[in-house]
């Protein structure tokens, strides 16, 4: 049996008559001649697919590109169309190439995950901008005209205007506006070694408490005023060896003790001169 389809006058010059061989087509079992009689029917109304598909184009997207996506539209309206309930084939296709192809643009196109009600609303306002300025030569639209014109509330064509710019990304190499060659990832901070001190500070103020009165001194010379060693036991009348060794004891005391408290163990006794000079403190600024 060929496959040879009828055409008659339409308002679209894409639409063809093909409801006699979508009748024939469900009555055919899987072989041969259903699959030609089915790519039959694929081309004659490939026409109207692709004029569904220009409908969207300049959206961020090629018009190649979109006609492969209501190709594949069109595929699943043939496979899937009914004809014995008594609906014009035309009348399905439309809906199911054009919900293919927002499905392409929802799931594919958008660089950011967005709410489907936030994407209606982004297509909603930017109808209403595009229709808006059509309409008149004035400056852009507010956001009130926006919300009368598109029967939205202010708050939601506020929430569409903001998902405008959630369509695509900018590249951190692309350059600013207005710049010399400044682009977007100069603008952004590193790590801030300062927050670390802050922790590590923090960590150790209670041992350093803890620690006598003459080694929270030299601690406090050393580190915060900058002096030398020697400088250091000129100023208190003591040798520079023995200020190595009190530094060294200070250090093996205060790593013993932080490990310890990060292990959540306990703490060894503080000796009796400890607690004298506990309430002396060590600035730490």
């Amino acid at each position: 049996m060929g496959t040879a389809i009828r055409t008659q006058q339409h308002p679209h010059d894409d639409a063809p008559d093909t409801a006699e061989d979508f009748a024939r087509l469900a009555t055919l079992s899987d072989g041969p001649e259903r699959r030609a009689l089915r790519d039959e029917l694929v081309r004659l109304w490939l026409p109207m697919a692709e004029r569904i598909a220009v409908r969207f184009r300049g959206r961020g997207e090629s018009l190649e590109d979109l006609y492969q996506v209501a190709a594949l539209g069109l595929v699943k309206a043939v496979d899937h169309f009914d004809p014995a309930r008594g609906g014009a084939f035309e009348a399905y296709a439309v809906p199911t190439i054009t919900g293919e192809i927002k499905r392409h643009f929802r799931d594919h196109m958008w660089t950011l995950h967005v709410p489907r009600r936030v994407q209606d609303l982004r297509n909603r306002v930017r109808r209403a901008v595009k229709e808006l300025g059509q309409s008149s030569s004035g400056p852009q639209p507010t956001v009130a005209e926006i919300a009368a014109y598109a029967h939205l509330t202010e708050q939601e064509v506020r929430t569409g205007m903001e998902a405008l710019e959630c369509f695509s990304a900018l590249s951190l190499e692309a350059e600013m506006p207005g710049t010399d060659g400044y682009a977007l990832g100069d603008a952004l901070g590193g790590p801030d070694p300062g927050f670390d001190t802050v922790v590590d500070r923090e960590a150790v103020k209670p041992c350093l408490q803890a620690l006598p009165e003459r080694e929270r001194t030299i601690l406090y010379l050393r580190f915060f005023r900058g002096m030398t060693q020697s400088s250091i036991a000129e100023q208190l009348g003591i040798s520079q060896m023995h200020v190595s060794r009190l530094l060294s004891g200070c250090f093996a005391h205060l790593r013993e003790e932080i490990l310890a408290e990060s292990h959540g163990e306990a703490h060894e006794e503080v000796p009796a001169e400890a607690h004298a000079g506990a309430h002396a403190g060590v600035r730490t600024h």
